[in-house]
């Protein structure tokens, strides 16, 4: 037996290598945002990065853009996944092959969906022609412009093709475990079936939606993909510029990538310290510590 005794450790050796240079390259990232770049000659500990990001009209356009994108798709996303899920409860599809269709979306890449948007929501898509044939718009190009536009709603709109069914996934448990217990309790008790959704069920599942917002929210902040492929020219989304930044011919545009960067590891770890705080929440209410 003793020569197991560690195995344990040789297992998790793996994850421990990976947690390393991470951790090694979120710092190395931080210290370079600061101006701390040794081989490009910049020795001095700085904020001149940070705050000419936010002096530039161009990167404050992006940050605001990423914003923007991450909170709508999220928000829209958390509202239509919960009807979703209250669709599926109600009818009786909460499981099987409906609830197997529902995770589909989630799998597939954000490359293949934005095919799929430009596709389908271009002016030379498969929506604009059929249209076209149906004598609906007198041509394609009367079809609205959907992608690449200033107010991102292609790239939105390809998140919640993706989120929605994450959302539903990560709630519609919960949901319908709720719906059948506490939920039948209250239709007995004289509720409507609006006022035991939304006075029982919702309360009640808004934990798991509170956790599937901010994961989705962190996610389609720092993605790269739908932005870069469904973005407007200008203003570009902060991962997307943030690149532009790194790859400039001008190494001394680095820091400024690594500033943008910076913004947003720590917009993602206010949300991590909120994940967690809720996730302490929901662990003393079920243990009865609230």
């Amino acid at each position: 037996m003793k020569k197991f005794k560690f195995a344990p450790y040789l297992l998790n050796l793996p994850l421990a290598l990976l947690s390393l240079i991470f951790i090694v390259g979120i710092v190395n990232g931080l210290l370079q945002s600061f101006g701390l770049i040794p081989a490009l000659g910049l020795y001095e500990f700085t904020f001149k990065y940070y705050y000419e990001v936010f002096s530039r009209s161009d990167l404050l356009a992006s940050i605001g853009l990423s914003l923007y994108i991450s909170l709508a798709s999220s928000l829209l996303a958390a509202i239509f996944g919960v009807l979703l899920s209250l669709l599926l409860v109600m009818t009786g599809k909460a499981k099987g092959k409906t609830l197997n269709l529902v995770k589909i979306p989630i799998i597939i890449p954000h490359i293949v969906v934005a095919f799929f948007v430009i596709t389908i929501f271009s002016q030379n898509g498969l929506l604009a022609r059929i249209m076209y044939s149906l004598g609906l718009i007198s041509a394609q190009a009367d079809f609205p412009a959907l992608l690449y536009t200033d107010n991102a709603f292609g790239i939105i709109l390809a998140y919640l093709w993706k989120e929605i069914p994450f959302v539903a996934f990560f709630v519609i448990t919960i949901m319908a475990n709720i719906s059948s217990t506490l939920g039948e309790a209250a239709k007995n008790l004289g509720a409507s079936q609006w006022q035991t959704f939304w006075h029982v069920t919702l309360p009640l599942c808004m934990p798991s939606i509170k956790n599937a917002f901010l994961i989705i929210f962190a996610f389609s902040l720092g993605a790269y993909e739908l932005p870069y492929l469904l973005g407007a020219t200008m203003p570009k989304a902060l991962p997307v510029q943030a690149f532009i930044e790194y790859t400039h011919p001008d190494l001394l545009h680095r820091p400024y990538a690594m500033a943008l960067n910076g913004i947003m590891f720590f917009i993602s770890l206010i949300i991590v310290v909120l994940y967690y705080r809720l996730l302490q929440q929901n662990t003393r209410k079920v243990n009865g510590g609230e």
